[in-house]
């Protein structure tokens, strides 16, 4: 029934049409594309071409999220028959130009038409990277009159290509909440291999409630899946965006799971395996020695920093320099001790009673460090510190936030009053700006646990708000 009322307000307020279709049950379904490139020419010699299927089924809230090009679970037969039926749909209606015929494939290979958009996608970069060709090259062609230059033939799948979609989102909020703010800073990954982006923002753009929150495609190419998604996870790392909230931690994971791997997914992929929403990278014992041990000798290397000036001491009679440190880090709701030792530009760090070599440039002043822990290479960010030792790292796509004491900090912090948490049960708080387009509830109403209190329109979707707890407006 809520769903049935949103699509309804949403057609309303959209194109002023609240009717809706009634379409078939697809059990399990994927969401291909054939993306056909078209032309009809003047003197009636029609030409048509389908350029292959993109796989778009990770979604949430029916938007895409992750793309590719081609899909794994298409065969040859199927692909033939998809891409014959676009072309014959786009012949009738006598369309020129580049389009994307969208069609559902159920489990048994079975495809229904769902939409044509008559443009190009956000995800036409993936076609154009298995291809070669320029869609929007071929668009002006078309439309200048030309006709196209290549045969069915020619059309080939050279390649694989991934396209993620860099959303200023918070994923830990039902996947992906619009965030809005301005980015104090955002540099690209172009400098990993086969990697695109296409984007339309800077550093200092503003994200604001007006428009789609997306910051950019994120496209990675390889001569093969596991090439494209290895790509894509170093691009990931490497991409740097301050400001806004961001969906990398929820992409990062997606193309490390095992069922996105193996290709086992579906439309319903993200409800699947986050049934109790997105909490970010889960650490192994092992990642979370090589975090701590990461946290640590940053901390380190800035102490040590911090006591020179332009290369020499800022005391002449500062005492010799240390080689060894015991600290104390709390991560989450565990607290570990440290142990970490100097030599050169490495540092030694035994925790758990393991011991890990941590080595690198440290560029303190850089938004990526690049660090090689134990003969394993991880670009991380550190994202923020302050003097309580409180610091923030970004490691596996995730921001952990830790807090490193010296041994003596440590035994003296357990005195220190914590500040308790506000009590907001109590307060219906909107996640995000928008337009209150509901009210169903007055002061003086009792309400029970879940039920609906407004709807708040922003980005183009409706969304419902509800009561944390049994009480009165």
């Amino acid at each position: 029934r809520e769903g049935f009322r949103f699509s309804s307000q949403e057609a309303a307020s959209s194109f002023g049409d609240d009717r809706l279709l009634i379409e078939k049950f697809i059990d399990n379904p994927r969401h291909i594309e054939i993306q056909v490139c078209i032309i009809v020419l003047a003197d009636k010699h029609g030409n048509a071409l389908w350029l292959n299927e993109r796989e778009c089924s990770i979604q949430r809230r029916n938007q895409k999220v992750v793309e590719e090009a081609p899909s794994t679970f298409l065969d040859p037969e199927t692909r033939r028959a998809m891409g014959e039926q676009a072309v014959a749909l786009a012949k009738a209606v006598k369309y020129s130009s580049a389009g994307t015929v969208e069609f559902l494939v159920d489990s048994s290979k079975n495809f229904y038409f769902l939409e044509m958009n008559t443009r190009l996608q956000v995800e036409h970069p993936v076609t154009e990277c298995i291809t070669g060709l320029d869609l929007v090259q071929e668009m002006i062609r078309v439309a200048k009159g030309y006709p196209l230059r290549h045969k069915q033939a020619d059309i080939p799948i050279n390649g694989w290509a991934v396209e993620c979609r860099v959303y200023a989102e918070d994923p830990y909020k039902s996947f992906g909440l619009p965030s809005i703010g301005k980015l104090s800073q955002y540099q690209e990954p172009l400098h990993v291999p086969s990697v695109r982006v296409d984007s339309g923002i800077q550093q200092g753009s503003d994200i604001s409630i007006y428009y789609d929150p997306m910051i950019s495609k994120l496209i990675t190419y390889g001569s093969n899946r596991a090439e494209a998604l290895k790509r894509m996870e170093e691009a990931l790392d490497n991409y740097v965006i301050r400001g806004v909230a961001h969906n990398i931690s929820l992409l990062r994971e997606v193309i490390i799971h095992p069922r996105f791997v193996q290709g086992d997914i579906s439309t319903k992929f993200l409800p699947e395996v986050y049934p109790d929403g997105f909490k970010g990278h889960k650490l192994t014992d092992l990642e979370r020695r090589e975090l701590l041990a990461t946290a640590v000798s940053l901390y380190v290397a800035e102490q040590l920093r911090s006591q020179r000036f332009l290369g020499t001491p800022r005391i002449p009679i500062a005492k010799s320099k240390r080689s060894s440190w015991e600290l104390s880090v709390r991560l989450g709701d565990g607290i570990y001790p440290v142990a970490v030792s100097k030599d050169g530009s490495s540092f030694s760090v035994e925790v758990d009673g393991m011991k890990l070599n941590v080595t690198s440039e440290w560029n303190l002043a850089s938004p990526l460090l690049s660090v090689t822990i134990d003969g394993t290479q991880r670009t991380i960010q550190r994202l923020s510190r302050n003097a309580s030792g409180d610091t923030s790292i970004q490691f596996l796509g995730t921001v952990y936030k830790l807090q490193i004491l010296t041994k003596v900090a440590a035994e003296l912090s357990k005195y220190m009053p914590e500040k308790a948490a506000e009590d907001t049960s109590s307060i219906l708080r909107s996640p995000m700006p928008g337009a209150v387009v509901a009210v169903s509830v007055k002061p003086g109403d009792m309400v029970s646990e879940g039920q609906e209190i407004c709807v708040i329109e922003a980005m183009k979707m409706q969304n419902s708000m509800i009561a944390a707890k049994t009480g009165k407006v």
